[in-house]
């Protein structure tokens, strides 16, 4: 009985094959840490996601900044030989800004360093002087600013919604060199700029720049609280994504706990087991790895048990028409002459259910997956009211493929083989290999096609934003399931 995983896009497994009907659909990855002890799931940002992230990060901050607004500069400077001399620079606009070189790093214990080196602007305006009391000029100028350069420090943390959040701790920004060029007037006014104009534009451009810093980082929040931290899987279940810490940050990545655990939708109430510790590898290939540890299947089975969602009725309208087997006593009576002859020309329904909530383990390459479950078939009489007739205990076998499509989970089942034993019978003793052909084919033709439809449809997973996961590969490794991917983000 196992799983094994080969890549994305198939792992097969042998497994109790009632809980796979259920919580194999439950494959939802990306939650940590339950119950304020173990992750459930952990979650590796590396320094390639940190990348993708600056690219995305520079064009927003780049835009921000253009908004720069410069307020008009006005004074009065004795400038000789001519005297005291009445200045004004107005209608200052931006008209190019460049961020060529910027790159961030990870600060142990707090977050994101992020500097920005030989950035420039161009800048428009108008000038007006008036000296000897008498005499006024004006025009316009272009000034170029290079060498400016920002430094900055990203807190990382965790908001009381269990979401990231971040928050700028740390801002500087120096204005490098400037040249002007005048349009109009004479060669004096350079030494009016250079003496005094140029500090008034240096301190007016400064000023502003780390608010717009931190305000560009700020409008990150609004992003980060995308992230679904309780979702509603279907009627009877909701996982928990919410971080139960705040991230960890070292050298190398930032490690994010989340919840991970499924509950019953309104009542959350803790299974009687929790998570083992696990380490996701140092890898970094990918910008993002998420372990799912067994604890989120398996809570997943805790809730959907709790909820009598394991359960299954099996008629013989689910049957192909075209099938010479049917759900019925002449059919079972072939095999077991008392139930036709206690309960002739009668139809049959089968109820399939586990009678305890599966557990799932996680070994490399293999999945294991055990259950209790049982099947119970009933004789419907004219009245519609149903007559027991035997309870088999089932465990079966099937291969599964499980692969990652979009930001979802999804895979598909396939019946192998089947055990029973024959728990209790209402209709004397039989042998219970004889049935065996039967309910393969009742198993195969009804039941996995049914889980298989939901299982396609996949669950999704933990997302901020239109997130999407691209060059994703699987592996099953020590008590978690890896899960290395990059991402992608769109407008």
């Amino acid at each position: 009985m196992g799983l094994h995983s080969t890549s994305l896009q198939q792992h097969k497994a042998r497994v109790d094959m009632v809980t796979l009907w259920w919580a194999l659909t439950l494959l939802t990855f990306l939650s940590s840490e339950a119950s304020g002890t173990n992750a459930g799931v952990k979650v590796k940002l590396t320094g390639k996601g940190l990348e993708y992230g600056r690219q995305i990060g520079i064009a927003t901050l780049q835009e921000k900044l253009k908004s720069i607004k410069i307020p008009d500069i006005s004074g009065t400077q004795s400038v000789s030989p001519i005297g005291k001399v009445s200045y004004s620079l107005t209608g200052l606009r931006i008209l190019n800004l460049g961020l060529p070189k910027s790159q961030v790093g990870l600060v142990p214990g707090t977050g994101v360093s992020l500097s920005i080196g030989d950035a420039y602007i161009n800048l428009h305006g108008n000038w007006r002087v008036k000296y000897l009391k008498i005499i006024k000029d004006s025009g316009s100028f272009d000034l170029a600013v290079s060498g400016l350069t920002i430094s900055a420090t990203i807190s990382v943390k965790r908001d009381d919604t269990g979401r990231p959040t971040v928050s700028c701790v740390n801002c500087q920004a120096v204005v490098g060199s400037a040249k002007i060029k005048f349009h109009g007037g004479a060669s004096w006014l350079y030494n009016l700029f250079s003496k005094f104009i140029d500090k008034a534009l240096r301190s007016a451009l400064q000023k502003q720049i780390c608010p717009l810093v931190r305000n560009a980082i700020d409008e990150m929040n609004p992003r980060l609280k995308t992230l679904n931290v309780l979702a509603q899987v279907d009627k009877y279940a909701e996982i928990e994504y919410s971080m139960v810490e705040s991230p960890v940050v070292s050298i190398s990545s930032i490690d994010l706990s989340l919840k991970g655990e499924f509950y019953n939708i309104g009542q959350h109430k803790e299974p009687p087991f929790s998570p083992k510790p696990f380490s996701l590898p140092p890898q970094d290939s990918n910008m993002l790895y998420i372990g799912l540890s067994a604890f989120t299947p398996n809570s997943a089975g805790f809730v959907y048990n709790s909820a009598g969602a394991l359960s299954l009725y099996i008629t013989d309208d689910m049957i192909p028409s075209g099938s010479p087997i049917r759900l019925n006593t002449k059919t079972f009576g072939t095999f077991i002459p008392q139930i036709a002859k206690q309960y002739p020309g009668l139809m049959m329904k089968l109820l399939v259910k586990t009678v305890k909530e599966p557990s799932i383990t996680f070994e490399p390459n293999n999945v294991t997956l055990q259950v209790q479950s049982a099947i119970t078939a009933y004789a419907i009489q004219p009245n519609s009211t149903l007559s027991p007739l035997f309870i088999l205990n089932l465990n079966a076998s099937v291969s599964a493929k499980i692969y990652v499509t979009g930001v979802k989970v999804a895979g598909a089942l396939t019946l192998n083989e089947i055990n029973m034993a024959l728990a209790t019978s209402y209709v004397g003793p039989f042998e219970v290999k004889s049935l065996n052909s039967i309910l393969m084919m009742v198993l195969k033709v009804v039941v996995i096609p049914k889980v298989n439809v939901r299982l396609q449809q996949g669950y999704p997973l933990p997302a901020i934003g239109k997130m999407n996961l691209v060059n994703t590969q699987l592996h099953i490794l020590k008590d978690y399931m890896l899960i290395g991917t990059d991402v992608k983000f769109t407008a």
